[in-house]
């Protein structure tokens, strides 16, 4: 006996293959929102990379200053007032403690406006007391979009 089943040659060949628009839009779509946010990342790493600098620059600067205050100690609150240009660094002249130290603001207040955004130093002296050596606080600050940044340290000066 023979099978008597209809065979459908029509709806065997109605088979879709490929994909549709809808599907096409919807990975459009996907990627779209994931090209977005490595977008979004990249403009982060590039702010913290520019923060990044501008601290190293602070950093170092903080760090030529607290070497200057300590080669010369004897300035005390000298270091607290404006700057100078006395040519104190030029062969052989001899300057004075205090004219050293304008000299040295002079120096500073030049590589912070060269290497920060509106940079300043200011540099506060604390005579310390009895047991206290006297001290130095020095602040870098300088501004970036949106926010105002500052470094700080203190350094005690012996030997004065």
């Amino acid at each position: 006996m023979q099978s008597t089943k209809p065979t459908s040659t029509a709806a065997a060949k109605k088979t879709i293959s490929g994909f549709t628009l809808v599907e096409v839009l919807i990975a459009l779509v996907i990627l779209s929102v994931g090209m977005l946010g490595i977008a979004g990342l990249y403009v982060h790493s590039m702010k913290a990379g520019r923060t990044s600098v501008f601290r190293h620059h602070a950093v170092t600067l903080a760090g030529d200053v607290a070497d200057r205050i300590r080669a010369n100690p004897r300035a005390g609150a000298v270091y607290g007032l404006a700057g100078a240009n006395n040519n104190c660094v030029a062969g052989g002249v001899n300057c004075t403690a205090a004219q050293m130290a304008g000299h040295d603001i002079f120096l500073w207040d030049q590589q912070a406006t060269d290497t920060l955004p509106n940079g300043t130093v200011t540099v506060v002296f604390d005579n310390g007391g009895a047991p206290a050596p006297p001290t130095y606080e020095i602040t870098i600050a300088w501004t970036e979009p949106g926010e105002n940044m500052t470094y700080k340290i203190k350094i005690p000066v012996l030997g004065i």
